[in-house]
């Protein structure tokens, strides 16, 4: 995007109000390019999982969504957490209530939870691991072989990590609204248009689409294989904010973000976007849209998180 002198201004004015309240701003990989560009720290959900655990700001401006800024809260329940816009959510999240989780538990009174982080707080106080997608292969793998599995909130990243691990597991039935747009017949134009580009894709990308890949991993693995791999054109597969980390990275490469089933920017998240840099300093000079939550809520889910952080 390009940066306008109203965009120049609000940055000069973002990076004041954050010496002044002693704040850092965390942003994730999907945020539009200025937000990332102004950001103390960038990263995908685990990343910015361990740096909201470590810093040592007054204020966390986290630029993301709703269940990565509760994270950072959780993690620093002492610590005052603001947000850009309280809106931004996310489907997975949306697609599995507390409430029917729990009934989901409950029907499986011997399984183990291992729950993906893109969930609400009170689903996260109700499993007993949480996992993303760079470490879930792992967390997986540290459960005892006897003991059954349940895996949420989405289905496309569980059969990925059944085919890696071998392990069985009842999946829930949820998935990205973006992950899920991509067309299997525009993405094989796309690779015969570009016959020496690698198809990168994130495993929440469904399974038929994964079988053509290249690579799969998580936003951070890509950013990482498009700087070591010897290619110089890669299909991206994923929300497509990435693709300015993999052009600040690797300049003198080509990156094709890859289409959506219609003509549309379904490649965006729209929760995402709704983060801008007029919200990010409002929020900042502000404190508001502030994450609260209850000290009760915040011990049970530290619980599962924690166990997280350890096995990462």
């Amino acid at each position: 995007m390009a940066y306008t002198n109203s965009n120049i201004e609000l940055a000069s004015e973002i990076q004041n109000l954050k010496k002044e309240k002693n704040a850092v701003i965390l942003a994730h990989y999907y945020q539009e390019s200025e937000i990332q560009d102004i950001a103390d720290f960038i990263g995908d959900s685990l990343e910015l999982a361990k740096k909201a655990a470590t810093t040592n700001a007054d204020v966390i401006i986290f630029a993301g969504v709703h269940f990565m800024a509760e994270t950072a809260k959780i993690l620093n329940p002492n610590k005052k957490v603001v947000i850009p816009d309280l809106n931004a959510g996310c489907s997975l999240d949306e697609s599995c209530p507390p409430n029917l989780f729990s009934e989901f538990k409950k029907s499986h009174p011997n399984h183990i939870s291992v729950t993906y982080i893109n969930c609400s707080a009170e689903v996260k106080a109700l499993s007993d691991y949480i996992c993303t997608s760079s470490n879930a292969e792992k967390i997986i793998l540290s459960i005892p072989k006897d003991k059954e599995i349940l895996f949420a909130p989405d289905k496309n990243l569980g059969k990925y990590l059944i085919k890696k691990t071998g392990r069985k597991m009842t999946l829930w039935e949820g998935s990205c609204i973006v992950h899920e747009t991509f067309s299997e017949k525009k993405i094989l134009e796309l690779k015969f248009q570009n016959p020496n580009a690698k198809l990168i894709a994130h495993p929440e990308c469904e399974e038929s689409l994964l079988s053509y890949a290249d690579f799969i991993g998580s936003t951070s693995s890509l950013l990482k294989y498009v700087g070591e791999n010897n290619s110089n054109e890669f299909i991206v597969a994923t929300e497509s904010g990435i693709i300015h980390q993999m052009e600040k990275k690797v300049p003198h490469k080509k990156f094709i973000p890859a289409p959506p089933n219609e003509n549309c920017a379904c490649n965006q998240c729209p929760h995402m976007k709704l983060n801008t840099m007029e919200k990010l300093y409002l929020c900042m000079k502000k404190l508001s849209p502030e994450i609260v939550l209850s000290e009760e809520l915040i011990e049970k889910a530290s619980i599962p998180l924690k166990k997280m952080m350890q096995l990462s």
